[in-house]
């Protein structure tokens, strides 16, 4: 299988992965806002409890990004909707997550890479960081004491941000895997905030607007 090219508009498509085809949906930034070169990958939650990449958590995120002027792309991992393969508990998942990239920046070899990721997706994009080395790596209620977090890279614009009231991944046990790291990053806590941000995902589009603002381009051009 042939993989597309990097669609000129929104739209999914289907390209080959490590174990089969691998379903992706592209969102062109909104077309009110200067373009900036920038093409920010995202990664859904857990395979096995429903995440795919119409969580709404992840779709508030590529929102979010597309009004900042930077073309997303979500994609499903293996054994997802239209991806082919068995969950494989993050490590083929890492492997789905880099054959996106690959195909992403081919497609825009001047445009910069960052990265994002909510609950698995966050352990998914973490793992992975040190090979991608992506400019902004976003990591949504990353499962810290859920999965294993030891030897991840995360680059020097890193935001975490993390509901007060989760009911799946521990906060303290997130702000204590954050404090023990020891490297540069920047944490919002969300007071009256579960996993899965109901009623707060305005709150979580200002979060990431306020966070991520300081880190783009600083001119914009073409992204695709």
């Amino acid at each position: 299988m042939q993989n597309p090219p990097f669609p000129a508009e929104s739209g999914t498509l289907t390209l080959a992965g490590p174990v089969g085809p691998l379903e992706v949906a592209v969102d062109l930034p909104k077309a009110d806002v200067p373009t900036v070169p920038v093409i920010a990958v995202i990664c859904h939650p857990l395979s096995t409890e429903g995440g795919s990449l119409h969580n709404k958590v992840v779709t508030m995120l590529a929102t979010t990004l597309r009004e900042m002027g930077i073309t997303t792309v979500r994609f499903n991992f293996r054994s997802v909707g239209g991806s082919a393969g068995d969950f494989d508990h993050g490590v083929g998942e890492q492997d789905d997550l880099k054959a996106v990239v690959a195909w992403a920046r081919a497609g825009n070899p001047q445009a910069t890479l960052w990265l994002a990721g909510f609950s698995f997706g966050a352990f998914v994009s973490l793992r992975a960081s040190a090979e991608l080395q992506p400019q902004v790596l976003v990591s949504i209620a990353p499962p810290a004491g859920r999965w294993d977090f030891d030897g991840v890279q995360p680059p020097a614009q890193w935001l975490v941000i993390q509901g007060e009231q989760d009911e799946i991944v521990d906060p303290q046990a997130v702000y204590d895997w954050l404090e023990q790291l020891k490297l540069p990053h920047e944490l919002v806590r969300m007071p009256e905030t579960s996993h899965f941000f109901h009623r707060k995902l305005i709150d979580l589009r200002g979060a990431l607007t306020h966070g991520l603002k300081q880190w783009l381009p600083t001119t914009g051009s073409p992204a695709a």
